[in-house]
């Protein structure tokens, strides 16, 4: 019989003693473990208030976004989804569209496709260098490029990969991987795409860089041009983190049910995600959850627990390396909350 005086937090019941605080019961630590909603929860609450860092502005419609929006969302491999804060309000998608066009190409062309013609190290340079790209050209076609897929020269190397003899055709793949990945149809933001295609001259010129030293191998002014379509596409929480419980399913989407990509082919993809997805960040990242993990400028983060889970915060203040503060905040604590760290040793 429930008490009068008791409330819900996520499916745990606890006793209000009035004043507003709460008598938590002794298998409150466990409840946590077994409840991601508590575990959400939990983090929404104490995360919401912070205020620390500010949205990019380099691009300028990502400065005009509303700074409080705050959403998270935990989807596990067997189709469960937890809940927090705004996760319906979208967002661009940004650098995490890097993640599903290079697990695209890994799907069309096999694992070696990415690996040998673009690299999958981490370059120790700024997301968008361009004395990054002059650094390894002499060792491109080696099987030994010092770049990666979620890096600018990279993505947009990764883009003009994806077959197709039209643009329409390329791009028809693209977001029709994002859509299957998402579980629904997404489409572009138009005021972000125009805001970029006007700012993007450093992509341009990388683009050029990257032909010019056989990693796109013709036509860079079409990838680039999709390389930044893609990275304006609208997506919310819940999208992100159908995407990343997608890849900790092995491929299949755990909320539709579709194969996305072959159960073989995720490995790569998350560990190009471990070693460079949070920019210059990715390794204090890894450091201290063991989770591959990509982020946006746009102010999203998604990270994978292999087997577990997916989550996704949509948060669009940055950090000066350009990652969500809150949305690592939150993650990180969610994830030590239910046991996410594949490298943490399991109890016997």
């Amino acid at each position: 019989m429930t008490p009068k005086n008791a409330v819900a937090i996520g499916t745990l019941m606890v006793v209000t003693l009035g004043l507003g605080f709460t008598s938590m019961p002794s298998v409150w630590a466990k409840t946590v473990a077994d409840d991601p909603q508590v575990a959400v929860n939990a983090a929404y609450t104490k995360f919401k208030g912070d205020t620390e860092g500010k949205n990019a502005d380099y691009i300028p419609a990502l400065a005009k976004v509303d700074s409080n929006l705050f959403g998270i969302v935990l989807i596990t491999v067997d189709g469960k989804i937890y809940t927090a804060g705004d996760v319906s309000t979208e967002v661009s998608i940004q650098s995490i569209s890097k993640v599903f066009t290079m697990a695209q190409v890994i799907q069309e062309q096999g694992p070696e496709s990415i690996e040998k013609r673009i690299g999958v190290d981490a370059t120790g340079a700024r997301f968008n260098s361009i004395i990054a790209v002059e650094a390894v050209k002499t060792v491109v076609g080696t099987g030994a490029p010092e770049m990666n897929p979620l890096v600018n020269p990279g993505a947009i190397s990764a883009t003009s990969m994806v077959t197709g003899t039209t643009a329409d055709q390329v791009w028809k793949k693209i977001i029709g991987t994002y859509n299957d990945y998402a579980g629904r149809s997404l489409s572009v933001l138009q005021d972000v795409y125009k805001s970029e295609s006007d700012t993007n001259q450093r992509n341009q010129a990388i683009g050029a860089l990257m032909l010019a030293y056989g990693y796109i191998k013709n036509n860079w002014q079409q990838a680039v041009d999709l390389y930044t379509r893609q990275c304006s596409v609208g997506v919310n929480a819940k999208d992100l983190a159908t995407m990343a419980a997608t890849l900790a399913n092995g491929g299949k989407n755990p909320v539709t049910g579709k194969q996305v990509i072959d159960e073989a082919n995720v490995p790569e993809v998350l560990a190009v995600m471990a070693t460079a997805g949070l920019y210059d960040d990715s390794g204090k990242w890894l450091y201290h959850t063991g989770l591959p993990a990509k982020s946006g400028v746009g102010g999203g983060i998604i990270a994978v627990s292999p087997g577990k889970f997916g989550i996704a915060v949509v948060s669009p203040p940055l950090d000066a390396a350009g990652n969500s503060v809150r949305a690592q905040r939150a993650i990180t604590a969610i994830s030590n909350d239910l046991g996410g760290n594949p490298f943490a040793p399991t109890q016997k």
